[in-house]
């Protein structure tokens, strides 16, 4: 059962159900046009976070803070996904409505979510350690502040880069004996197992459950077959490429772009020039649709130095993003 936040400012809080869709997508909408974040959400995609999963559980782990006229001014939530194996993370959300900042309730939320994330961690009955686990901009300054007196350190820094589509583009080029081919769904456990194993040693990356995999990932709704690629060495996945279509995203960064949410070589496929490949397919394919850009994320210390492949490819930075966290007992501790 969900144990509220501390009353404050005279809000009144209770789980997030799925009809008060519309209503939490007002607050929102309104943080993201003030915060203009890189990252916008349809009411579809908040749907989707209280009902996208058999371990979703809306009544257990999101809260809504109402006004006295039942406005809703803040709303906070949690999710443990399946498959970690290696920590145990908790996802922190949430958001104060910027007509209501700096009463103290952003405080009260994120105490909330800390709180829950380590009872779903330890119920997550894994030998690992937790992490409890909250995203930003790198120029939210009154949430790093937030987060620094939680107790939160900085974990790492998230690039988010831009490569536009006009002019020359890089050539595909695929080495002798492979086979680029584009996205097709009968490859797609066999992309999941091979996307586990290229990221096995990444920071912050967890196995996929089938589950997972086929419901946001290759079954997601911005995703798009025809901008994704995979490289097969006979009829092994050596690399793969994801891309989607985020078109609530367009309009406030001025630009159409298909966004690369997946990019994996298995290593015993490394350093033969499949990466290049796989996204200059993707930057052709784009293109051929009229789209502007091709835009992706990385993570600056990237042990494969994914960041000066980018660079030489093209692309460049436009914003970045910041991983706090906080390690907590697993249910080992």
């Amino acid at each position: 059962m969900t144990t509220f936040p501390a009353p404050v400012a005279g809000l009144a809080w209770r789980p997030i159900a799925l009809g008060d869709v519309a209503v939490w997508h007002r607050l929102v909408r309104a943080i993201e046009d003030a915060d203009e974040p890189s990252e916008r959400h349809t009411p579809e995609d908040l749907a989707e976070e209280l009902t996208g999963g058999s371990w979703k559980d809306p009544a257990r782990d999101s809260i809504l803070g109402l006004d006295g006229d039942g406005v809703a001014r803040a709303f906070g939530h949690v999710e443990v996904n399946p498959g970690d194996v290696r920590t145990v993370r908790a996802f922190c959300w949430g958001g104060v409505d910027p007509q209501w900042r700096g009463r103290g309730i952003g405080a009260e939320l994120l105490a909330w979510q800390e709180r829950l994330a380590r009872t779903k961690i330890a119920a997550a009955g894994r030998e690992a350690p937790g992490r409890v686990l909250v995203h930003t901009d790198d120029d939210a300054t009154a949430t790093m502040r937030l987060l620094d007196r939680a107790g939160f350190t900085p974990l790492r820094v998230f690039l988010e880069l831009t490569r536009p589509l006009e002019g020359d583009l890089p050539p595909v080029e695929v080495p002798a004996g492979l086979r680029l081919v584009p996205f097709d769904p009968s490859l797609s456990e066999r992309l999941r197992v091979a996307h586990n194993e290229a990221f096995a040693h990444h920071w912050g990356s967890e196995p996929r459950s089938q589950e997972n995999w086929e419901r946001h990932s290759v079954g997601g709704r911005f995703f798009r077959p025809g901008w994704s690629f995979v490289v097969l060495d006979g009829e092994e996945v050596a690399a793969y490429s994801l891309t989607s279509a985020y078109t609530q995203d367009w309009e406030p960064q001025g630009y159409s772009a298909g966004w690369t949410d997946l990019l994996g070589v298995r290593p015993a496929w490394r350093r033969r020039g499949l990466a290049s490949a796989l996204l200059a397919a993707t930057m052709q394919a784009l293109r051929a649709d009229g789209i502007e850009r091709a835009d992706l994320g990385v993570d600056m210390e990237n042990e494969s130095r994914a960041v000066d492949l980018y660079t030489s490819l093209g692309y460049s930075e436009t914003r970045r993003g910041l991983a706090y966290g906080k390690d907590v007992p697993g249910a080992a501790g």
